[in-house]
């Protein structure tokens, strides 16, 4: 199977071999990349941005990814991604529109992973918290940065990434 060839089962069966029994924090992230590097794959880098952020927060040093999965399957952590179409490629408008049009299937695997919608989530990425805090809030779901964008943990955003999501953490007692 070629990386970029996944389908949106190919990822969740990756995730689900890491996800926590008991799950203490949702992170809704944008969508798996169109390079075919995915959080869950644990063949990838420890060093891919969006995987070393958490492990910094969780003041984890994996050497592989796969020993960075099971810590961040430990600390009762799950990245979701809120659609699994890659739309990184994609203009602003189209991967909002896709990110919108999935709602329903991310509200769906949200349910399956968390029956309590107390269950804190946090959104990264500024047009994932701009298409998505207002819907998951009015269907219920207890998003932490409610009116805070936590910036994606690359392309020098790394600082501000680390400084929002501790802020975050923080404020919620996590």
């Amino acid at each position: 199977m070629e990386l970029f060839k996944r389908k949106r089962n190919d990822y969740l069966d990756l995730r689900r071999r890491y996800e926590p029994k008991i799950i203490k924090l949702v992170i809704v992230a944008e969508s798996p990349p169109a390079s075919g590097l995915y959080f869950y794959d644990p063949t990838g880098a420890p060093s891919e941005p969006l995987f070393a952020a958490p492990m910094k927060q969780l003041r984890l040093s994996p050497s592989t990814k796969e020993d960075g999965l099971l810590g961040f399957q430990r600390s009762g952590w799950v990245l979701v991604d809120a659609t699994y179409e890659p739309v990184d490629k994609l203009t602003s408008s189209s991967r909002d529109r896709v990110i919108d049009r999935d709602y329903t299937l991310l509200c769906d695997d949200l349910a399956a992973l968390v029956s309590d919608r107390s269950i804190p989530l946090i959104l990264i990425k500024e047009n994932v918290c701009r298409i998505l805090e207002h819907k998951l809030v009015e269907d219920g779901f207890n998003v932490l940065n409610r009116g805070n964008v936590i910036y994606f943990p690359g392309s020098g955003r790394q600082k501000d990434f680390h400084r929002q999501f501790g802020a975050i953490l923080q404020s919620a007692g996590i």
